[in-house]
């Protein structure tokens, strides 16, 4: 069986397990704002999904996303995910002899988007205490010359959870000026965190950021997100997109109704993500030998290090009894032997399930040997 079909089998089998905890792929379960549901209920009532989309977007919605940024002089391209943002940035400026400069860990896809316009994929190992689980401008640097085209940064890191503050932002953006590269500036878990800052507040010409209404808004299945760029730049991203008869009506209507109310559903979404994110931090950390590497996480999410049980065994045992959990290979080859990850923006009863059946996880993973593919 090829690959695709392996993985697909994979992800169907999860989406057609009842009462699943989904806690590996940083999507949020919490419940959503009755304005968004009301929006998109009175969207289909409507039949919005007869027509197409504008290319670009609803006007309305671009503008609320620049203007959620905080930023001016900027445009907004909505697109189906945060991802496909990402890929069409890659398509603009990857190509054969230039280099894509990130972090280990990062996000996977967007390497796989720069090699696949012919770039070199350059990794900066972050996964270390003595840089502080983070980038350091000397070490992007060094990394950096006349063929780099972009420097991407996740921020807050998915899966590290660590945020950036506005210095070390600056420093990233006049490094990539230096070096003549766009910097791109991954924003997807830019809600859960304290003090982020986009990074076309400090380069107006040369940054990107992409954002997703996936993870804040809980909007995953629905694919909606967006790339804000300087206005002087909007058409040759605009070219290399593939979405040219819009993103989802019923999506976009979602998106708005989300942004309207957002202060007060990130209110509520935050605290419920930092209290779960506290109670399995407890929990791992009354196993012996595990560890929580970064904390406070700035994602709806937290990295456990195992202490050497194979991270797949406990994804793996944890499956067994309906709750997902991600293993760190799926964001690192270098370092994903050390840690899973646990997503957090769920409701509460998942989280304590998780916490209160960790130790007999543990024990389940401890015994096995031969283990299914993992995606």
């Amino acid at each position: 069986m090829s690959g695709a079909l392996v993985r697909n089998r994979y992800f169907d089998t999860l989406t057609a397990t009842p009462g699943l905890a989904w806690m590996g792929q940083n999507t949020n379960h919490i419940p959503a704002h009755p304005a968004v549901l009301a929006a998109m209920h009175a969207s289909i009532d409507a039949a919005e999904f007869n027509a197409y989309a504008p290319p670009l977007g609803f006007e309305a919605l671009r503008a609320a996303i620049v203007a959620d940024l905080g930023v001016t002089g900027a445009e907004a391209l909505v697109t189906e995910g945060g991802v496909n943002a990402l890929a069409l940035v890659c398509r603009a400026r990857c190509r054969p002899g230039t280099t894509f400069v990130t972090t280990d860990p990062t996000w996977k896809w967007p390497c796989l988007f720069a090699r696949q316009a012919g770039a070199e994929v350059i990794e900066i190992p972050i996964y270390d205490p003595a840089c502080d689980f983070r980038l350091t401008p000397d070490a992007l640097r060094a990394a950096c010359d006349a063929r780099t085209a972009i420097i991407y940064i996740v921020d807050p890191n998915n899966p590290l959870g660590i945020r950036y503050t506005r210095e070390e932002i600056a420093a990233f953006a006049a490094i990539a000026k230096e070096f003549g590269a766009l910097f791109v500036h991954d924003c997807t878990y830019r809600d859960f965190a304290d003090g982020h800052h986009p990074a076309l507040l400090e380069a107006p010409d040369n940054a990107v950021v992409s954002v997703s209404f996936s993870k804040w808004l809980g909007l995953a299945g629905l694919r909606i997100g967006a790339l804000v760029a300087p206005a002087a730049m909007l058409e040759d991203f605009a070219a290399q997109s593939t979405g040219v008869l819009g993103a989802s009506v019923i999506a976009q209507r979602a998106a708005l109704a989300g942004l309207a109310v957002k202060p007060e559903w990130m209110a509520t979404v935050r605290a419920t993500t930092r209290a779960n994110n506290a109670l399995i931090r407890d929990a791992a950390l009354a196993i012996p030998g595990f560890s929580v590497p970064v904390w406070p996480s700035h994602g709806n999410f937290i990295v456990i290090e195992t202490g050497g049980l194979q991270p797949e065994a406990l994804v793996e045992a944890a499956n067994r009894e309906g709750i997902m959990i991600r293993q760190g290979a799926y964001h690192t080859a270098r370092f994903g032997h050390r840690f899973v990850k646990v997503s957090t923006s769920v409701p509460r009863d998942w989280a304590e399930k998780l916490a209160d059946r960790l130790p007999v996880l543990v024990e389940t993973a401890r015994s096995l040997n031969d283990l299914p593919p993992q995606f």
